[in-house]
Order: C-alpha cells, then structure tokens, then sequence
C-alpha cells in the first residue's frame, strides 16, 4: 500500500492517490484546498461557478445526509456522490493558498 493520505481523518484505503483525496472523506471542521474535480465537464464547470474551482479552499462543516460545507462565505450542500468527484488536499499550514473573492 503507497503512503497515507494527508488529509486529516481520512479513509486512506478509500482515497484514489496518497496526495489527494475526495471531498466526502474529510471530516466534519477540515479546512482543504480543491486540487482536481473529476466529474463531466458540464458539471465541472457547474462547480467553478459554485466557488470549487482548483486552489479554492473549502471548509467541510457537516457530513449528514448531505456533506455541507464553507466555500467563498457561502455556505453550500452537495451530495456525497458529488463530492467523491472533488479532490482535495489539507490545507498548507505555511500561508494562504488563494483567497476567495
């Protein structure tokens, strides 16, 4: 097995690389930045209009029925499958990736 992921408290047996990680298998208070979304490319882009663009930091807040979550102050739902299709990785503790506008 390659090395664990880097993002707190999740499934490592479950991510697709040791670098990053899907959305939905962060814990509930993480802070981490999009690397990759990896849905249809209409669903992509749906996604950057909705603030999860690459670098976007995104804070998971819930993972009820549905994984809501804090992105460019807004807070907003997705579906678990939804969110499998966003990649992240913690966020970097020596600055800011980018800021949202």
């Amino acid at each position: 097995m390659s090395e664990a992921c880097p993002v707190p408290h999740c499934a490592p047996d479950r991510c697709a690389t040791p670098a990053v990680c899907p959305l939905n298998r962060v814990r509930a208070g993480t802070t981490v930045v999009v690397k990759q979304l990896t849905a249809s490319p209409d669903m992509n882009r749906r996604l950057r209009e909705m603030g999860f663009g690459e670098e976007q930091r995104v804070k998971v807040l819930s993972l009820a029925n549905n994984l809501l979550c804090q992105v460019c102050n807004s807070r907003l739902g997705l579906s678990d499958r939804l969110a499998e299709t966003i990649l992240v990785q913690p966020l970097s503790p020596s600055g800011p990736v980018r800021l949202a506008a």
